[in-house]
């Protein structure tokens, strides 16, 4: 399980540490992905990303949205590997796509993690703080 906010640094080669608490996971191989919110990037566990991949592909190939949708997010993901130190690449087009320049966030989502450039991430998150701190019927509306 994935949880916390780790803040990191991404070196000029593509490469980020990965948080001690998430390498146990990690260890059999990691799959990086663009992410669906403010383009961050996912990170998934081997076995993680086969139960997703196991839900996409269980909806009907039939649909164009589900093949358009396919295409889009399985040619973004890159298989990769920590190294010794903990460290782990992120390709150059998933860096452009989320942005990603020095200042990076690692946050922990349960079943994945999530990479984000830390000025999308501080953004992101002082709007969810206002919207589920605010006395209103927010958490109502969640279906769990």
């Amino acid at each position: 399980m994935f949880l916390g906010e780790y803040h990191r640094v991404i070196d000029n080669k593509g490469r980020i540490f990965i948080p001690s608490k998430f390498r146990e996971d990690l260890i059999g191989g990691i799959i990086v992905s663009k992410g669906f919110d403010e383009r961050c990037l996912f990170l998934f566990s081997k076995d993680g990303w086969k139960r997703l991949q196991d839900k996409i592909l269980a909806t009907p190939v039939t649909k164009k949205n589900t093949r358009k949708f396919s295409r889009w997010f399985f040619s973004s993901a890159s298989e990769e590997s920590m190294d010794q130190q903990g460290r782990a690449k992120v390709p150059q087009n998933l860096i452009e796509y989320a942005g990603l320049r020095k200042d990076i966030v690692l946050v922990g989502v349960s079943d994945r993690a999530e990479i984000w450039a830390k000025e999308k991430w501080d953004d992101y998150y002082k709007q969810a703080d206002l919207e589920f701190t605010e006395d209103d019927d927010t958490f109502e509306k969640l279906e769990f």
